[in-house]
């Protein structure tokens, strides 16, 4: 079929009689992709030749989408300034129609796109100009579509800045600079992260809801942790302390159906993921209608752990009792204090062979035995009486003795099991590696703290698997302009009764 058929049968279609101007630029790419067609099937099969034909054929489709969501978005406003509303309010704002002017850089999936758009400037004060049409597309920062702002973000929560322009330019034709990709993920994150709290709410009451139907002799457990490790901060000498925190929910069987992430960069006191780590409890137990699950805290002893425990979780009020508080079970993390237990074990033995079995002992005793700590520390004393411990091993063992000792009330690992309790506090401690090692942590890398807070952000909602509700609801959530006057908006106003 040569071009003239082609064109004559396209117009005698509904399509091509309405949408005329795209079916004809739309026609040479298609030929093109016949060409190629034709050329494969007539050459020598080979792989190199199956690469050639694939990507060639990968960049023609790009074109077509490209060329048809160019002209898509130019014939949404009408090309006649007066057909255009004379003025709009946006945020309370007032604006008046100006003229059409170009925005040469709006990249798409398919590439970089032309949009003429009608600018409208403000009839009052000192605010930026607006145009309607790129904040009812949802462009990002004037910059990029909502599809394609979605996978240059989840490309950002797991490669460099670098690795993401490179499949920027490899898969879409699009090239940016470092400031804009910089740009755009800042506006996305900061869009996304006021949504991401009632997504985790409603996700952590799905598994409770998971968990309380079904089987087994246990009660759920709604299981809390939080750990922090160092982060390289640019301009900073030293390293600062990052803070990370998860929400567990484990079934009647003891199986872990999901953890939802929260981490912040380093910040004075840890205020900010304190405040957001309670307000994530406080509304899934009083949103939650089921029977109150066991609630678990699952820490090392550090500081911020500890603080948070004695002024958030002893202070927390039970929902449905009034004046009452809830009963969380303070379980310090079981790994974490075994490692004091083989401390003391090199301080008080010279023989490796008897430290290592002296320390697995007490692990094994501290695990299953009823009051352990107590036979461990007894232990300890014991052979410290009968051994000479000077120096640098004495201040190790007198550290590592009184870290067990002080926290003797929440090393109770047998009744832990029989409560069908968890001991370990893995999840937060992969956290650290989840949220920041594998991102933040890479050769050469260091951050300023809001830089980095917006890949923290992303990742959090990405590894909680709450991405899709969030990037959702941040869409809708945008605010559209209005058309009318401001005479009119005036008029509509109740007047004040006497």
């Amino acid at each position: 079929m040569d071009y003239a058929t082609c064109t004559a049968l396209l117009l005698a279609t509904h399509f091509a009689t309405s949408l005329l101007p795209l079916t004809i630029r739309l026609v040479p790419v298609v030929t093109e992709i016949g060409q190629l067609i034709v050329r494969f099937r007539s050459a020598e099969l080979t792989p190199e030749a199956c690469h050639q034909f694939e990507t060639r054929l990968h960049d023609r489709l790009r074109e077509l989408g490209r060329l048809i969501i160019e002209w898509t978005l130019n014939h949404i406003e009408p090309h006649d300034r007066q057909d255009m509303p004379p003025q709009i309010c946006f945020e309370g704002t007032w604006y008046r129609r100006r003229s059409k002017t170009p925005n040469r850089k709006v990249a798409t999936v398919f590439g970089t796109i032309t949009v003429w758009r009608m600018l409208y400037q403000p009839l009052h004060g000192v605010e930026p100009s607006i145009f309607p049409l790129e904040i009812r597309l949802g462009l990002e920062a004037g910059l990029a579509t909502p599809a394609l702002t979605e996978r240059v973000a989840q490309a950002a929560t797991t490669a460099s800045q670098s690795a993401v322009l490179a499949t920027l330019k490899r898969d879409h034709g699009v090239s940016w600079s470092v400031k804009t990709l910089r740009k755009v993920i800042a506006a996305v994150a900061t869009g996304m992260e006021p949504h991401r709290h009632d997504a985790a709410t409603a996700q952590v009451l799905a598994w409770l809801k998971q968990a309380d139907q079904s089987r087994g002799n246990r009660r759920p457990v709604l299981a809390v942790g939080r750990d922090g490790l160092m982060l390289p901060i640019r301009g900073e000498a030293c390293y600062r302390e990052g803070a990370t925190a998860t929400v567990s929910v484990h079934d009647r069987q003891g199986r872990r159906l999901g953890t939802v992430y929260l981490g912040r960069m380093p910040e004075a006191g840890q205020k900010t993921l304190s405040w957001q780590l309670t307000a994530l409890l406080e509304d899934v137990l009083r949103q939650w209608a089921g029977p109150l699950p066991r609630l678990a805290y699952i820490t090392d002893g550090g500081y911020h752990q500890t603080q948070y425990y004695r002024r958030v979780l002893t202070r927390m009020r039970d929902p449905r009792h009034p004046g009452q508080r809830l009963k969380w079970a303070w379980v310090i993390d079981y790994y974490h204090a075994c490692e004091y237990i083989y401390k003391m074990s090199e301080a008080l033995f010279h023989d490796a062979k008897r430290a290592q079995a002296w320390a697995r002992k007490m692990c094994r005793w501290l695990k299953t035995k009823p009051r352990g700590v107590f036979r461990v520390l007894h232990s300890a004393a014991a052979i410290r009486q009968r051994r000479i411990v000077v120096g640098a091993k004495r201040k190790q063992y007198v550290s590592a003795y009184n870290y067990l000792r002080k926290r003797i009330r929440f090393l109770d690992y047998s009744q832990y099991r029989r409560d069908h309790l968890p001991i370990g506090s893995g999840v937060t401690e992969a956290a650290c590696k989840t949220v920041f090692t594998q991102r933040l942590k890479q050769s050469g890398m260091t951050w300023k703290i809001e830089g980095g807070q917006w890949i923290v952000d992303l990742r959090v909602i990405q590894l909680s698997g709450l991405w899709s509700q969030v990037y959702r609801a941040y869409l809708q959530a945008k605010t559209l302009p209005s058309i009318g006057t401001q005479g009119r908006a005036q008029e509509k106003k109740p007047r004040k009764t006497a």
